[in-house]
């Protein structure tokens, strides 16, 4: 696809993003998936639609805490918006004990990118408050843990601003906290991305969607873990788990397992089901061809 006033393409493992007179940029969120740093054969049917419109939600519901660089979505799976000069990390926040944070744990460890962890903590317990344990980002390879202190003496982002995304970061989490807790859920971790332009700080990228955040579901979870059971939850670990069970762990020499019709038709409706439990709305299904998209696209931008 070729846009008016395109002055560049980058294709990532899963959006495809579309720079226009250098000021404007259209994100496509595809159904391709990965993990472990790997895009799976095979794209899940309506899963950019999914992260797509979930994205835009939140980003309507937190504008009042920081501006955020979305304009317009004129497709399911596309958003308009500014383009910012982005912060080189991630803003990582956690509430649990959870993933990384737990395998951290885990192996002996006390402190997670500069932040102590207190002793005696079981997986999935809630921290005191949220801790911010952000990374580096890569556009190849692993995102690296990296501490506040490192950020600001290396001169990645300044004091000041680095303080600034502290605040707008534990805002947020905390907004996603409320509203995942009025449809029955606990957002456990998510991430955060800013940019800015000018002197102003935007959110920018895709928020609180199963690709960059984990929920838990709230009924239950207090009997789970006195029980020192597994939590249900929602989110992409799903797919990493399957993948884990089958041999693949995105080391070399490893083989994606077969993902059969069954396996990509279950992790669709996983998909969708947390875009509804989410929303609190109806998924409606809308299949895209390329022609469409491009009228489309072309449309909203000659409003801009």
């Amino acid at each position: 696809m070729q846009l008016p006033g395109q002055t560049n393409f980058y294709k990532g493992k899963v959006r495809d993003v579309y720079t226009i007179d250098d000021k404007y940029m259209v994100m496509v969120v595809s159904d391709r998936i990965s993990a472990f740093d790997v895009v799976l054969p095979r794209p899940i049917p309506y899963k950019g639609q999914v992260l797509n419109q979930i994205a835009a939600q939140f980003l309507d519901a937190t504008r009042d805490i920081v501006p955020n660089w979305m304009i317009n979505t004129p497709l399911p799976n596309t958003t308009i918006g500014y383009k910012c000069e982005t912060y080189p990390v991630e803003m990582v926040v956690r509430g649990n004990l959870t993933g990384h944070a737990w395998r951290t744990y885990k192996s002996g460890k006390r402190e997670l990118c500069g932040v102590p962890l207190p002793e005696g903590m079981k997986e999935n317990d809630l921290f005191e408050k949220p801790i911010i344990t952000p990374t580096t980002k890569a556009h190849v390879g692993h995102d690296e843990d990296i501490s506040r202190e490192e950020i600001i003496s290396s001169g990645l982002v300044s004091k000041e601003e680095y303080e600034q995304l502290e605040k707008y970061t534990l805002a947020l989490f905390e907004r996603g906290k409320e509203i995942a807790r009025e449809r029955g859920l606990m957002l456990v971790d998510t991430k955060y991305e800013f940019g800015k332009i000018g002197d102003t700080i935007y959110l920018i990228d895709e928020i609180h969607t199963p690709d960059s955040s984990r929920y838990f579901y709230l009924e239950g979870y207090d009997e789970r873990q006195r029980k020192g059971e597994a939590q249900k939850q929602l989110s992409k670990e799903f797919v990493r788990e399957w993948l884990m069970e089958n041999g693949f762990q995105g080391k070399e020499g490893q083989q994606v397992p077969e993902m059969t019709e069954e396996v990509v038709g279950r992790i669709s409706e996983r998909y969708i089901e947390l875009y509804e439990v989410v929303t609190g709305k109806t998924f409606q299904k809308h299949d895209l061809n390329y022609a469409e998209m491009q009228t489309k696209i072309e449309e909203a931008l000659k409003q801009l």
